[in-house]
């Protein structure tokens, strides 16, 4: 008898916990997020034509010359695959680390060889997650020579179509500006044609 009375307020408080975690609390959350933030909770889609073509959180593989390219991916078995988030775990002395941005470096050569300019880091390394969807003002700026000669457009429209893609933070201390490469090639596409 004395189990009987413990075990039915421990079953009583297992299904009130259950209900309150597992039920309540994740349809409170949801529906804050979908009232307050409802573009973030749905994925920070970015849609073209009323269609979603890809997340601004996410990055995605660029190649064509005609686009800006964004930061190498380190996911598997494809790049920017957001199943598989992470780093290619290469330290700055590892052999393979270095080979590998030196493969970058001289691809980027080669699809701009009049560009004598340092090439940004942030185009030769991938970030942390293998994800990353921005890259540096200054790693758009140095691709707007290529872009402009492969689409046949001024370099000058280029790079204030870039400019006014740099996305500021909302305090200077808290990050540094950047450029969401899925969002400038959308508005590149849109204002000189795919």
């Amino acid at each position: 008898m004395h189990k009987l009375s413990i075990l039915r307020p421990t079953l009583v408080l297992f299904a009130a916990l259950t209900l309150a975690a597992g039920v309540v609390y994740p349809l409170a959350v949801t529906g804050a997020a979908q009232a307050l933030f409802p573009a973030q909770a749905n994925g920070s889609l970015v849609m073209r034509d009323g269609k979603p073509v890809g997340s601004a959180l996410i990055g995605q593989n660029f190649s064509d010359p005609k686009h800006f390219w964004g930061r190498p991916s380190a996911t598997a078995p494809m790049a920017y695959n957001g199943v598989a988030s992470g780093g290619s775990n290469q330290g700055p002395l590892n052999p393979a680390l270095l080979e590998a941005v030196k493969a970058r470096v001289e691809a980027l050569r080669a699809a701009d060889p009049g560009n004598t300019a340092p090439v940004p880091v942030d185009l030769v390394t991938a970030s942390s997650s293998g994800l990353d969807p921005h890259i540096s003002p200054a790693a758009a700026r140095y691709q707007v020579a290529r872009v402009a000669r492969a689409r046949g457009l001024p370099a000058e429209a280029v790079a204030a179509l870039v400019e006014q893609n740099v996305e500021r933070p909302w305090l200077p201390i808290i990050g540094a500006p950047v450029v969401n490469v899925l969002r400038l090639n959308l508005a590149l596409d849109a204002t000189h044609g795919s």
